[in-house]
């Protein structure tokens, strides 16, 4: 009788446990950070920068006392493993590795199939790089957050920069990876382009497999239709593997090449690109920055990336310092009221909500709805003496807020009412080149 009293104390005081709000707690001995990340396949060629700006990201963080006096203590996970093994590994590094946050991940595939992990083990989820905007219009997820824009932001300044600098265009192809960011761009840049220019001709709808080796059939096809203009918003070693081999069968010199995510590929492209193509940063991300590439900061960054390196900095690398500083301020603005507390992981989710924090090329603003506003640059590639590799020219700034997708609304239904009066919104501001 005695044991079934205390069992039934024990659960009733279980259940009230339950119904309370999480409490702060002691601080612990090290925050572990999850980040997954391309370690190995051709998309390395896009992870690996981002690892090695967190290690020196976190590096720095660390010798000015870590996130609330707490050092930071970064644990791995390759995304380049396949789908099964990821969700496996990050699982393990939370369950057993005590990590109280995951930073997860590149693919738009991978951030679909991670935010549900998150919800179950209840983990901080900071979605620091992947680009679709289907996370948070068609699910609601407590635990997880974007510190970067998503693919309607990238698609819809991208449109709007071809619609201002090539506006007589009549037909377009797309050659895009045949995976959830490359169909979902598509579909976003494709209705946008209905309600802009609704008498230009799609050609062409290529979808290559994620990581292939061979464009020969792709790019005889393009040679053959020769249209106006050719969008791609491949990445990584797809990207590098496409262009070299479209530019030997001279198809850069045939049609416009539209790439938004070419800023990541400019250096290893070296001589290959030539001026006149299209070329955006998945943000305002860009080392030569024209607004902030002489600030301290900025020059900061670009020297230590460099002599760890031997290369400058891409966009995931900016991507990575947005997130870790998106961390980090999180942290501080739950920590203020927790009386010198550690907080808990509910607490720092919710102090997202409405942060606002300086990135290295911007500002960036989270919404109620757990996702990032950040500015969207576009440019045409230049080639220039100080470099042996392509530059942006005729640069265009657009507000986050501008090509953002309002809460509450579906990117496909918005891009579907879009007007010419974006296309010269007086917000957006131009760039030339300069040394």
């Amino acid at each position: 009788m005695v044991r079934m009293k205390l069992a039934a104390a024990g659960a009733v005081l279980a259940g009230v446990l339950a119904s309370l709000p999480a409490l702060a707690q002691d601080k612990p001995k090290e925050l572990v950070v999850g980040i997954a990340t391309f370690l190995s396949g051709p998309a390395s060629v896009f992870g690996v920068p981002g690892r090695n700006a967190a290690d020196l990201l976190i590096e720095e963080l660390n010798a000015k006392g870590g996130i609330l006096g707490v050092p930071v203590k970064p644990v791995y996970v390759d995304e380049g493993a396949g789908t099964n093994q990821l969700l496996s590994e990050y699982r393990r590094v939370v369950q057993e590795q005590g990590a109280q946050v995951m930073l997860g991940a590149i693919s738009s595939g991978s951030c679909n199939a991670l935010a549900p992990v998150a919800e179950d083990l209840k983990v901080v989820n900071v979605m620091w790089d992947c680009g679709t905007q289907t996370i948070f219009e068609d699910g609601k997820w407590k635990y997880s957050v974007r510190t970067q824009g998503h693919a309607g932001a990238e698609m819809m300044a991208t449109l709007l920069y071809l619609m201002k600098v090539k506006p007589d265009f009549k037909s377009i192809a797309v050659v895009n990876q045949d995976y959830a960011w490359g169909r979902e761009s598509w579909a976003l840049f494709q209705a946008g382009l209905k309600a802009l220019k609704p008498d230009v001709k799609v050609v062409a709808e290529l979808f290559p497999k994620f990581g292939a080796p061979d464009f020969s059939t792709e790019i005889t096809r393009l040679s053959a239709l020769r249209p106006d203009v050719v969008l791609s918003t491949s990445w990584g070693g797809d990207l590098d593997t496409f262009v070299q081999q479209a530019a030997a069968r001279g198809l850069l010199k045939q049609s416009t090449f539209v790439l938004p995510l070419a800023e990541s590929s400019l250096e290893r492209l070296g001589n290959v690109l030539p001026e006149g193509v299209i070329v955006g940063a998945r943000g305002d991300h860009y080392w030569l920055h024209p607004k902030t590439k002489n600030t301290p900061e900025m020059q900061a960054f670009v020297k230590k990336y460099k002599d760890k390196t031997g290369v400058y900095p891409i966009y995931p690398t900016f991507h990575m310092q947005q997130a870790l500083t998106g961390l980090a301020k999180a942290y501080e603005k739950a920590g203020a009221s927790t009386g010198g507390k550690w907080p808990s992981k509910e607490q720092v989710i919710a102090a997202f909500e409405g942060l606002e924090f300086k990135s290295l090329t911007g500002t960036i603003t989270i919404r109620a709805d757990h996702q990032g506003l950040e500015d969207q640059m576009l440019g045409t590639t230049k080639r220039v003496p100080e470099y042996p590799f392509a530059v942006y020219d005729k640069m265009a700034l657009y507000p986050g807020k501008l090509v953002t997708t309002p809460v509450g609304e579906k990117s496909l239904d918005w891009f579907a009412k879009a007007t010419q009066a974006l296309v010269n919104d007086k917000s957006i501001e131009t760039f030339d080149y300069a040394k």
